[in-house]
């Protein structure tokens, strides 16, 4: 007991003794924790917050009576539902229990704001429908203004009013996809706020929205029941079902209000939080081996001590214990400093979304048990876990040591660490190949991933020697004495060198990862249009999510009457049960597709499909046994099923679809139409630039949709690659700054421990000048090898990501290496490198000569 003691208090005055020799371990375990508390408390304030504004929105709804027929495709959330008979509500009303009824119609209307350009549309839906007369049965309350009383009136939600610049009075345009005028007369909020999100919603008159969002009267996306007084939820769901006819259902408000909860969780937070976390694990990766690393080097530094302790009769698990001790403090203020972090994360957070426009709902911070045990767990087992090697090294110390001068982990890379390597190496690259070639598999692509991951890791001292040498070697000539230093004092541990610089590694491999399978998916659309789209221009609606309304399907024949057109072709989307999965169907002008897309070898004819023909894409096909001439039985939304004849067989389906049927077979199931791409062919002798302005000219009187060149339309298809790529390198952003304060807590460490070498370098005539140098140098140095073997394993990786993502669907990938973002990455890691040893090289400049040579 008093051997325990003893070393509890050694462990403790060591501590207080060396604080700054843990600052670097105190940092990262911080940071790391701070990220994953914040990400998990920004998730559940999220869900919080559009759980009650969903809840306070619909709270006064008591059921829903929607139709029971809906085909899901995937991606697409609730799926589509066949509309209602609005005369349902005569009959709904007549059922006891019942208080009042209101029709729910609802498809896409995009504001036009005061500066001519669309209100959103960039993922989150754009909202139209009639404006609910019931305040109680109404989600949305009027907040300002008056309610729409005649065609042409709309109330808008006042968030899509604020970034349109809009206001009560303004006359706009709403695309239905078709242009409407209409005068905003009133503002309104959901749930209390501004919107839902970034959600727009116009509400109209009944007549309107009958009118532009249906196709054809008297239909309702949904119903909307309030109970009278004493009348339950489900009791009323009981009392509807048998007065509703076949194939219309009911349910209770809570469970539509579940639902659409269920969605934005499903659709956004779940992904929103699951990236966050995937981040935090990778921060906290990168911080294990910094803290591996700091806990290595002090053991290293402490070997005399601990060999002093051995000699006094302290036992191995003693001093091991005495480790882990410290190590615990450590974790544990640390973990609990990065908790208060994290909260103010989440609130910092909470604070800058709306700012950068992403306006979620207000709300406090919802902080739950396990979003503070989960971090403090994580933070605490990481710090343990990183310093228990070390540790066990500590305790194996033997009594003699103590005879000897203070230790330095000089060890070199030994055969067996070189020959585990490149076995586990070699078993990756099996793996990979197995996975990407011969598969394919995911999931072996993934195995190999990690393994070639651990390969490097494990090579890492091996390389160190070879890869210092070699980056080494210009400072020979261009920074001459002090170059020479700096490279031998980065080669002698190179175990230390490889661990501090794997830190580094792991976070310019995941941005290098990211930036090359980014590259490869914009090279992927090029060759997709470049392969695809046959057309000069292409008029489109927005490709990134589900927003907009789409485009008018009348726009397309009218283009094409321009004298300078020769051929526009407009691409419908609509939705049907294939064999009983939800597949989407391209909607088009069949007989003139092959003319704007090159759809490659055809087998059949697109040639009169009729209303009861299809196209289908070779690959779909070849899956089903389908050939010319083969039938497949379609269920639609509006429960009817219907006989296809498959016509024709195409080879590339990239932007035509998989499924394609004419307009004269999907009119009769179809809901509110709109195109989402128009391909536009010029006549002989037509200008690239006379060919535009008759189109946008046109395009003009339906909503002033976007013309754009086949270069300009791949670009804008591929501007959500550069906004995910934006969020990643902010993310990654903390990763590789813990990996730097692990290259500057390692250097701090190792002046330490050459404090008297330091002071004879002085001693024998070194400037302050060539000794910071030195320093700043050696930090390039570790730094250059982390960033190259970051890029080797990021493009490693990102090929694997892109060949495994190829084998999952049918697109075929191209992979791409973008040379200026890798080589900027390369760049920023060098700088990144010289800013991590500046603080060390100022250090170990004022180190006082005579005082550094006297230390043992």
């Amino acid at each position: 007991m008093s051997g325990s003691r003893a070393s509890l208090r050694i462990s403790v005055n060591s501590l207080r003794a060396h604080k700054r020799r843990f600052a670097g371990t105190f940092t990262a375990v911080l940071l790391g924790v701070a990220f994953l508390a914040g990400t998990l408390v920004m998730g559940d304030t999220l869900r919080g917050s559009f759980d009650t504004m969903f809840a306070g929105a619909t709270g006064s709804t008591d059921a829903v009576v929607r139709s029971s027929n809906v085909v899901t495709v995937s991606g697409e959330g609730q799926g589509t539902r066949q509309p209602v008979r609005t005369d349902l509500i005569r009959r709904i009303e007549k059922t006891p229990g019942v208080a009042a009824a209101a029709a729910n119609i609802q498809g896409s209307g995009q504001l036009v704001g005061s500066n001519g350009k669309p209100i959103g549309g960039q993922g989150p839906p754009t909202l139209a429908g009639n404006w609910i007369d019931d305040p109680e049965l109404n989600p949305y309350q009027l907040a300002e203004g008056r309610v729409p009383a005649t065609s042409g009136e709309v109330v808008v939600n006042r968030g899509a009013a604020d970034k349109g610049g809009l206001r009560i009075g303004d006359r706009t345009v709403l695309r239905t996809p078709d242009p409407v005028q209409v005068t905003v007369v009133g503002l309104a909020t959901f749930g209390g706020e501004d919107g839902m999100a970034q959600v727009t919603f116009t509400g109209m008159t009944q007549a309107d929205a009958e009118k532009y969002l249906t196709p054809k009267p008297g239909e309702a996306a949904s119903i909307q029941v309030r109970a009278g007084p004493g009348t339950g939820q489900q009791e009323l769901v009981d009392a509807l079902m048998p007065v509703l006819p076949k194939g219309v259902e009911a349910i209770t408000g809570q469970e539509s209000t579940a639902e659409n909860q269920d969605m934005i969780s499903g659709q956004f937070l779940n992904l929103f939080t699951t990236l966050l976390l995937v981040f935090s694990g990778i921060v906290l990766l990168v911080a294990t081996f910094s803290i591996y690393n700091t806990f290595a080097i002090v053991i290293a530094q402490r070997t005399r001590e601990n060999a002093l302790l051995r000699a006094l009769g302290a036992s191995r698990r003693q001093v091991v214990g005495s480790t882990l001790f410290e190590a615990a403090v450590v974790a544990l203020v640390a973990s609990a400093a990065g908790l208060l972090g994290g909260i103010g994360i989440a609130a910092g957070l909470q604070a800058l979304f709306p700012l950068i426009g992403f306006p979620f709902p207000e709300g406090p911070l919802v902080i739950s048990g396990l979003s503070m045990l989960l971090p403090l767990a994580v933070g605490v087992i990481v710090c343990l876990g990183s310093a228990l090697m070390p540790a066990v090294r500590a305790g194996r110390t033997a009594p003699l040591a103590a005879l000897r001068e203070t230790a330095v982990d000089h060890s070199a890379a030994s055969t067996k660490r070189a020959y585990a390597g490149t076995g586990i190496a070699l078993a990756g690259i099996g793996l990979i190949l197995a996975g990407v070639v011969a598969g394919p598999s995911i999931r072996l692509a993934a195995a190999g991933a990690v393994m070639a991951l651990a390969a490097f890791v494990v090579l890492g001292p091996v390389a160190a020697s070879v890869a210092v040498r070699v980056l080494g070697r210009p400072l020979d000539r261009l920074r001459g004495v002090s170059g020479s230093l700096a490279k031998r004092n980065a080669l002698r541990s190179p175990k230390r060198t490889a661990a501090t610089a794997t830190a580094l590694m792991i976070g310019v491999a995941v941005v290098s990862l990211f930036t090359v399978f980014g590259a490869s998916l914009k090279a992927t659309m090029d060759q997709t249009v470049s392969r695809s789209f046959a057309g000069d221009v292409a008029v489109s609606a927005p490709a990134f999510g589900a927003g907009g309304s789409g485009l008018s399907p009348k726009l397309a024949p009218a283009v094409a009457a321009q004298p300078e057109v020769a051929t526009a072709v407009g691409l419908g989307k609509g939705v049907a049960e294939v064999d009983g999965a939800g597949r989407r169907l391209t909607v088009t002008d069949t007989a003139a597709l092959d003319r704007s897309f090159d759809l490659g070898t055809v087998h059949g004819s697109l040639d009169g499909l009729g209303s009861n023909g299809m196209a289908v894409a070779d690959t779909e096909a070849g899956k089903r046994g389908w050939k010319p001439g083969s039938t497949a039985s379609l269920a639609f939304t509006d429960g009817t099923e219907q006989t296809f004849t498959v016509r024709a067989v195409f080879e590339q389906s990239e932007l035509a679809g998989d499924y394609v049927i004419t307009r004269e077979a999907w009119a009769p199931h179809r809901g509110q139409d709109s195109d989402t791409l128009i391909a536009v062919t010029f006549k002989d002798g037509v200008s690239t630039s006379d060919g535009t302005a008759a189109v946008e000219k046109t395009a003009a009187a339906y909503g002033n949709p976007e013309v754009q060149t086949r270069d300009e339309y791949a670009r804008s298809a591929a501007g959500a690659i550069d906004m995910m790529l934006t969020l990643v390198y902010a993310l990654l952003a903390l990763a590789v700054v813990i990996a730097l304060l692990g290259i500057a807590n390692t250097l701090t460490l190792a002046i330490h421990e050459r404090t008297r070498e330091l002071g004879l370098l002085r001693a024998v005539g070194q400037t302050r000048n060539q000794l910071r140098a030195m320093v700043r140098w050696e930090s390039v140095l570790v730094a250059a090898f982390g960033t190259a073997g970051g890029l080797m394993l990021g493009g490693l990786l990102g090929w694997v990501l892109v060949k495994a993502s190829e084998g999952a669907g049918d697109t075929t990938f191209a992979f791409a290496v973008p040379p200026v973002q890798l080589l900027v990455v390369a760049l920023v890691g060098l700088v990144a490198g010289g800013v991590a040893g500046w603080r060390p090289a100022r250090r170990a400049a004022r180190l006082d000569v005579l005082r550094a040579i006297a230390t043992e």
